[in-house]
């Protein structure tokens, strides 16, 4: 699951930079200048992807980019987390279910489950595995 979605940066009539994603309406942002926008893209999208968590909807996958689109890579521990969401989602278990199988509290859980909170990545990559999946990191060079 590699999650990078293509945004669109415009300027607006004042001038200002508008951020917005095809794949999430919901996340948008903008800046005076157009570094000031690029420097919210991640803290935008985390938080509209939490969004989708906290109302349980399924996260959207990115599209390829258009022409003029840049694109922003989600960091992998927020990658990790949304994997689980999205396994648990597909497997129907709650996050006290979930809990219990992995020996921690339904907060455990939910710390897990949110994009702002440094989990360890072993315990993501534990709960993940209950539910049959595997956690895979992959290395590639810069273009």
């Amino acid at each position: 699951m590699k999650l990078e979605y293509p945004f669109n940066l415009d300027q607006q009539k004042d001038k200002s930079y508008l951020v917005s994603f095809p794949d999430i309406p919901e996340a948008l942002t903008d800046g005076k200048t157009k570094e000031e926008a690029l420097s919210e893209v991640l803290d935008c999208l985390t938080a509209a992807l939490e969004g989708y968590i906290n109302e349980r909807r399924d996260i959207p996958q990115p599209s390829l980019p258009g022409k003029d689109q840049k694109t922003i890579l989600v960091p992998p521990l927020i990658s990790a987390k949304l994997a689980l969401y999205q396994a648990m989602c597909e497997s129907s278990i709650t996050r006290v279910a979930l809990g219990k199988r992995l020996g921690l509290s339904e907060g455990a859980i939910r710390r897990l489950l949110d994009l702002d909170h440094r989990s360890h990545i072993g315990q993501v990559e534990a709960a993940l595995s209950i539910l049959g999946k595997r956690l895979v990191v992959e290395i590639q060079d810069v273009a």
